[in-house]
């Protein structure tokens, strides 16, 4: 998939109401701090277009950016930072499985783990979430330039066995800074779309 135009559309809060796009959509989900802006930024070959913050819990709305009018790529919030209260967290929970059970053209959820750790409570919670919400999370291992290369396979094997993954479940190592598992990721995307 050769990204040709990218623009944010749509911010969704805790009382809008989800878009009723009419293209594909593809969501991205993870813990607050794991990386997902910096990702979709790297995709969409844009060095801000979606805000990337050292401060985490960042993004408190679901963002959805029309990308070569052909798709949506639709950044979720983040979960699992413990600044936030409770009901805040509870908000972007309801959000955030409002759009996965509302969304008409969502067709894949991507959901972001950081390679250096073993997955949290959070990621597992979450992880089940999206399975039982009907879809089969693809799952993107970020900050892989963080870690040796020897470190990979091992690091992988770790978050398959702690989110008890389904067989068959792609998991694409990332590195926003290298660029590497880009191609991959639109590769896979552009299936998606071209179903």
């Amino acid at each position: 998939m050769k990204i040709k135009s990218a623009q944010l559309e749509t911010v969704c809060g805790v009382t809008s109401k989800i878009p009723d796009n009419q293209l594909v959509e593809v969501a991205f989900a993870g813990k607050s701090n794991v990386g997902k802006s910096s990702l979709i930024n790297g995709l969409l070959n844009r060095k801000a277009l979606a805000r990337i913050s050292s401060q985490p819990g960042k993004t408190q709305t679901i963002n959805f950016y029309n990308v070569n009018d052909q798709c949506y790529f639709v950044d979720l919030p983040g979960y699992g930072y413990a600044k936030v209260s409770l009901q805040e967290k509870k908000n972007w929970g309801v959000m955030i499985e409002r759009y996965l059970n509302r969304s008409r053209m969502l067709r894949a959820v991507f959901l972001l783990i950081d390679i250096r750790h073993e997955p949290s409570k959070n990621d597992v919670e979450m992880y089940q979430w999206i399975l039982a919400n009907g879809f089969e999370p693809v799952l993107i291992a970020t900050k892989l330039d963080k870690i040796k290369r020897s470190q990979v396979q091992k690091n992988i094997k770790v978050i398959k066995e702690t989110l008890r993954v389904v067989p068959k479940t792609t998991i694409i190592p990332f590195s926003a800074q290298t660029k590497q598992g880009r191609d991959e990721i639109l590769d896979f995307i552009e299936q998606i779309v071209n179903q």
